[in-house]
């Protein structure tokens, strides 16, 4: 006779069993011809400049999005938009604040992976803000200056806590293109987790003083993610863009 714990653990291993089989159907991308980066706050398009000519060497379709960071709605439907322009299979990514961008975007059907660089990975209606309070703080919160309902980093923080491992003269170059930011974008949620049914990949920055190492490492585990971790500032796209540039390649099936 099968008892009710027994049934229940049968039940719970079943959940487990169904949980891993989900995630064994996503872990292997299609090829993709196509890769869309996003970009995140205090920066713009150029942001991907080091990663971009080494994807198109290898014959991939690169498209920049200039994420107007006015909402997340606004930005989420730059992102759609040129996805919509893409033939074929797209791998999504996105940089820091971007990846609230790409979870929401990335249910798009013709997106066949997801790559999150230091970036946001919220759950469908998750409160990015309470989920990144678990962790200590990093120190370029407390950079962020406003003008009335715009925000940026200080000189001081963006040098020292976003772009901590670059040459001064790149990161000032970097500083006098940041984008500023509305306030109204920060309290966005997404309406979609597209990293519960895509292939989803991350790239960790070890050494990041804009979001918390320990939380960019739970969102990747949670999500089932293939994980590398980079010792690097926020900014491992453009200090280390090849290590970032081989994991995109992996989330087209390239390499």
């Amino acid at each position: 006779m099968i008892n009710r714990r027994t049934l229940g653990l049968g039940m719970a291993a079943g959940a487990a069993a169904i949980l891993a089989a989900g995630r064994a159907a996503r872990a292997a991308p299609v090829a993709a011809g196509n890769i869309v980066l996003v970009h995140g706050l205090f920066a713009d398009g150029s942001s991907w400049s080091e990663v971009i000519p080494r994807l198109q060497a290898k014959g991939l379709n690169v498209t920049s999005v200039q994420n107007p960071l006015t909402t997340l709605d606004d930005a989420v439907a730059s992102a759609q938009r040129v996805l919509a322009r893409q033939d074929g299979p797209t791998v999504l990514v996105g940089h820091s604040f971007s990846g609230m961008i790409v979870t929401e975007a990335g249910v798009a059907p013709n997106v066949s992976a997801l790559v999150y660089v230091a970036a946001r990975a919220p759950d469908a209606g998750e409160d990015y803000t309470a989920l990144a309070s678990r962790f200590p703080a990093p120190p370029a919160s407390a950079g962020i200056v406003f003008d009335g309902d715009e925000g940026r980093l200080s000189r001081a923080a963006f040098l020292r806590d976003f772009a901590g491992d670059l040459p001064q003269a790149k990161a000032m170059a970097l500083y006098a293109v940041q984008e500023p930011f509305h306030k109204a974008l920060l309290s966005g949620k997404t309406t979609h987790a597209a990293w519960r049914s895509k292939p989803s990949f991350y790239a960790v920055s070890t050494e990041d003083r804009t979001i918390n190492p320990d939380l960019e490492r739970f969102m990747a585990k949670r999500m089932g993610a293939k994980t590398v971790e980079i010792k690097s500032s926020h900014l491992s796209l453009i200090s280390h863009p090849q290590q970032v540039t081989d994991l995109i390649l992996q989330a087209a099936a390239h390499r």
